[in-house]
C-alpha cells in the first residue's frame, strides 16, 4: 500500500505547471509505503538485537530495573529532574491501585552554575532539596520513614552498571563543570545532601524515558513500551536478562536469566550506516551541517529540532528554481534552523480560507509576501513533512512490539510532537496498521500509542520505590562488583 498524504490541496486556487510539478517531485520522495515502512522495521528489529549483543549503532542501554511495577506500590517517595534551566523537585505519593498523587516546584538554576565547582552545583540541588521537604514535612518524614528515598533523572550522557549509580560521560545543554566527567554523580549528591542534614537517601538513577515506561506501567497494566516524540526520538522496554548478551557473565547470582530489564534503547541512531532510511538531499544536508556528521540519523529525519528545517531547505530549493518568491529577498530564510517545529505545525493548523496564517508567518518572520498559491504549496509541503516523519517514527515502535512478539497493549508516549503536531497520532497509528496489516477500524487497533505518565517525576518515584524494596531484601541493582 503506498500512502498518499490525507488532505487535498486546501483551495481551488490553480497551481502553475512548474510549481506543480516541483512539488509532485517533492511528493514522490517524501510519500513512505506500508512496503518499506515493513522493511525498515525488519531491519530495526535486528539493530536492536545487535545492541543487545555487543556495543552497535543503537546502545541498547541496560536500565537496571528490574522488576515491574504492579500497580500496588505504596509511599511517599522524591523524584529531580536536572534540566538545561530548571531543578524540578517532585513528590510523588504512591497510593496503590495504580493511583497517584503529586506535587513539585521548579527551582530556577542560575546561568552561572553551568561553569561554577562541581560542590557548587551538588550543594545547590541540596539547598532546594531541604527547601522542599522543609515544606512538605515540617515535622520530618512520617510512617516511620527516616529517609525518604529520591529518584534522580540526569537527562546527561551517563554509563550505568547499577541503578544507584551513574558516570558522567560528558556535560551538554553548555555545562561544563570540572571534576564531574567521568565520576559516580550519585554519591556526590548524596556527601551535599547530608551536609545540609536533609532526610533523603538517592536510591535510583534513570532516563526519562525508562521513567515513561515505568510510570505508565504503574498506571496502566497494557503498557509495552515508553516512547518520546519530542524535540529528539527514543524508546524504552522490558527484555529479559537472558536476551543482553552484552552482560552475559557479569551479573550477580541472584538476578535469573528470566528477569525483568528495563532497557533504554538510544534509538535515535538508528541506521547511521544509511542502509535502509530513504534519506533525501535534504536530509543529507541536515545530516553534513550537523556538529556530528553520520550520528543520529533516524532523530534527524523525524525528531521536532529538525522538521522545520526540512521545510527550509525544500523552499529553498523551490527558490532556487525559480518557482517561488520571485524577485523576493529571502536572506532571512537562509538562516539555518530559523524555522523551527512551530512553523509546520501551524501552517497544517491554517484553517482559513486563503491560508491567513501562513500569510502573515512568512510575512512578519521572514519578509517574504506569498502569493495563493505559493501558501498552498508551502502548506501542502507541511502536510508531506509531518506524515513522513510520523510514519518513520513508528518502524523504532512496530520493531520492539515485532521484537517481542507484543500482539496487543499500549505504547506510552510522550513528547511535544506526540502532544501537539497536528495529525501526528493519527498518522503513527496508520503507519502501524500499514505494518501489521491490521484491517480493523482505528479504534479496534490492538496497538495503540497513549499519552504517558509523567516520567521524570512519577517514573522516577516508582523507580526509587522498586529499588528501595530490591536493597531491603538484599536483592542485586546490577553488575557484579568491579566489572
Amino acid at each position: 500500500m503506498v500512502h498518499q498524504p490525507e488532505a487535498s490541496f486546501h483551495t481551488n486556487v490553480e497551481i502553475p505547471s512548474e510549481l506543480k510539478s516541483k512539488y509532485e517531485e517533492i511528493e514522490k520522495l517524501f510519500t513512505i509505503s506500508g512496503d518499506k515502512l515493513k522493511e525498515i522495521t525488519n531491519h530495526f528489529i535486528n539493530e536492536l538485537n545487535k545492541g543487545l549483543s555487543k556495543e552497535s549503532n543503537i546502545p541498547m542501554i541496560p536500565g537496571w530495573v528490574m522488576d515491574y511495577p504492579t500497580g500496588e506500590e505504596t509511599g511517599d517517595y522524591l523524584a529531580i529532574d536536572l534540566g538545561g534551566t530548571n531543578l524540578r523537585v517532585v513528590l510523588v505519593t504512591l497510593k496503590g491501585n495504580s493511583d497517584f498523587s503529586f506535587t513539585h516546584s521548579k527551582f530556577a538554576l542560575p546561568e552561572s552554575m553551568r561553569t561554577a565547582k562541581s560542590e557548587e552545583l551538588w550543594e545547590f540541588i541540596a539547598i532546594c532539596l531541604k527547601e522542599f521537604v522543609d515544606e512538605k514535612f515540617p515535622n520530618g518524614p512520617i510512617n516511620g520513614v527516616e529517609k525518604i528515598p529520591l529518584g534522580f533523572t540526569f537527562s546527561f550522557p551517563a554509563s550505568q552498571q547499577a541503578i544507584n549509580s551513574g558516570f558522567l560521560q560528558r556535560w551538554t545543554k553548555g555545562f561544563d563543570i570540572a571534576g564531574v566527567e567521568g565520576h559516580d554523580v550519585v554519591p556526590m549528591l548524596q556527601k551535599a545532601i547530608e551536609k545540609f542534614n536533609v532526610p533523603i537517601d538517592v536510591v535510583a538513577l534513570i532516563n526519562d524515558t525508562t521513567g515513561t515506561l515505568v510510570a505508565s506501567m504503574y498506571s496502566d497494566p497494557e503498557t509495552k513500551a515508553g516512547l518520546i516524540f519530542g524535540t529528539g526520538v527514543n524508546g524504552a522496554y522490558y527484555d529479559k536478562v537472558s536476551n543482553i548478551l552484552k552482560i552475559k557473565g557479569q551479573l550477580p547470582n541472584d538476578i535469573q536469566n528470566d528477569s525483568p530489564m528495563a532497557i533504554n534503547c538510544e534509538y535515535g541512531a538508528f541506521d547511521n550506516e544509511h542502509l535502509i532510511l530513504p534519506r533525501t538531499k535534504f536530509d543529507l544536508q541536515i545530516d553534513s551541517e550537523s556538529p556530528r556528521p553520520g550520528q543520529q540519523t533516524y532523530e534527524k529525519m523525524i525528531a521536532g529540532y529538525y522538521l522545520g528545517e526540512v521545510l527550509r531547505l525544500i523552499l529553498i530549493d523551490f527558490y532556487n528554481d525559480g518557482v517561488i518568491f520571485k524577485d523576493q529577498d529571502i536572506s532571512k530564510l537562509k538562516k539555518t534552523f530559523i524555522m523551527d517545529t512551530s512553523y509546520p505545525s501551524r501552517i497544517e493548523e491554517d484553517a482559513f480560507e486563503n491560508l491567513d496564517i501562513v500569510n502573515e508567518l512568512f510575512e512578519k518572520d521572514l519578509g517574504i509576501k506569498t502569493t495563493n498559491c505559493e501558501r498552498e504549496i508551502i502548506h501542502r509541503l507541511c502536510i508531506l513533512i509531518g506524515t513522513r516523519a510520523a510514519r518513520l517514527s513508528i518502524c523504532g515502535v512496530a520493531a520492539i512490539c515485532l521484537k517481542m512478539n507484543y500482539t496487543s497493549g499500549h505504547c506510552a508516549s510522550d513528547g511535544s510532537v506526540f502532544k501537539r503536531y497536528p495529525g501526528f497520532q493519527q498518522r503513527a497509528a496508520e503507519g502501524l496498521r500499514d505494518i501489521f496489516g491490521w484491517e480493523c477500524s482505528p479504534e479496534n487497533y490492538p496497538i495503540k500509542l497513549t499519552a504517558a505518565e509523567d516520567g521524570s517525576g512519577v517514573g522516577a518515584a516508582v523507580i526509587a520505590c522498586l529499588t528501595e524494596k530490591r536493597l531491603k531484601a538484599g536483592k542485586s541493582v546490577g553488575l557484579k562488583d568491579g566489572e
